[in-house]
């Protein structure tokens, strides 16, 4: 359930009111049972409970107050959390969704903490699937579903145009350096920018990102990514195309690339009832293990909070390549892989 709370309400947690102020509950609990064959190891089949599968299941506090002049300070604490067994997401991290505080005015968004990249914000409005945490293009590339730690975050809009700029001083840490290194600020470094149009039934959009090796050792590593997307609304149909291209450069082995392409579109059949499909096919620079993902999904709305779903998922491999419904090394090489998800969904 979503309301606005007054900061008095807070006070037993240890907040003072002030005029002007106001902070917001909200969540997702999103859980279904997958069948999922050709699992990695042995090639048995699979059926088990998994959390997070349209939307990544999560609480969260944001919050603003208004200092007068257009200005506003605000923030955001988002918790991700498996509702199968009760753990925390991101690696056990209390606020691994985001965590950040900043200043909001007429000149635009600026903020500091852990956020989602820009290239995550392409992924949420322009992959058909939304980056569901599973069947989306997040199983073909993560970097659409990738956050930064230590990062500073800018957001302006003038008209139909947004723009968005990103710099990490460290984007992991959770393990070994990554970051923050006297000496060395190329460790764990991480830039990306947007920029994106949208006027009535068009949008289209450009995104980079460039990630540096996490530790001292690696520091020269270096991901680079780009991608250009769109798409277009015709009554109840709204179609998406996508193009990124990735180039990567890990010492000791030579540099290579990929390109990642995709379609699909979305019909909102009735006011309930809602069909996406979806194809991702992805080019690997001198190889021929190119996989393919397609995804179909079907949608009911209870309500404007609580929908169930069914999602059918297949990957097609070749020469080796292991592109299962969950990533890459979730199956078997050479293996096609067929994924089946009934989940229901409730936000609050």
């Amino acid at each position: 359930m979503k309301r606005e709370l007054v900061a008095m309400a807070l006070a037993g947690l240890g907040c003072h009111a002030y005029a002007q102020t106001s902070v917001t509950l909200y969540g997702v609990a999103d859980v279904g049972v997958e069948y999922v064959n050709h699992q990695k190891g042995a090639g048995n089949s699979v059926v088990r409970m998994q959390s997070g599968n349209m939307s990544g299941s999560r609480w969260g506090l944001r919050g603003a107050e208004d200092l007068g002049g257009g200005l506003r300070a605000i923030f955001a604490l988002e918790s991700g959390f498996n509702v199968d067994d009760g753990k925390s997401g991101q690696s056990g991290r209390l606020f691994g969704r985001q965590a950040w505080v900043g200043l909001d005015s007429q000149y635009g968004t600026l903020t500091l903490g852990r956020h989602n990249t820009p290239m995550y914000d392409i992924g949420v409005q322009y992959d058909p699937m939304g980056i569901s945490t599973r069947y989306s293009i997040g199983v073909q590339d993560d970097t659409f579903q990738s956050r930064a730690d230590n990062s500073i975050k800018y957001v302006g809009k003038v008209g139909p145009v947004t723009a968005k700029l990103m710099y990490s001083f460290g984007a992991d840490g959770t393990s070994g350096v990554n970051g923050e290194v006297p000496g060395n600020p190329k460790v764990g470094r991480e830039y990306g920018a947007s920029l994106a149009y949208e006027s009535g039934p068009l949008a289209i959009a450009a995104v980079y990102d460039e990630l540096d090796g996490k530790t001292v050792a690696t520091a020269d590593d270096r991901t680079r990514k780009a991608a250009l997307v769109g798409t277009y609304v015709i009554g109840p149909v709204k179609s998406y195309l996508g193009y990124r291209y990735a180039h990567f450069q890990i010492a000791p082995t030579p540099s290579t690339s990929s390109n990642l392409y995709w379609a699909g579109a979305s019909w909102d059949i009735t006011a309930a009832w809602s069909l996406t499909g979806a194809a991702y096919y992805q080019d690997f620079r001198k190889s021929g293990a190119d996989p393919w993902l397609f995804i179909v999904s079907a949608d009911y709305s209870f309500s404007k909070r609580t929908d169930a779903y069914l999602n059918v998922a297949y990957t097609r491999n070749k020469d080796g390549s292991d592109l299962g419904t969950g990533g890459f090394g979730s199956t078997v090489p050479g293996k096609n892989q067929t994924g089946v998800l009934l989940g229901i969904r409730h936000r609050f």
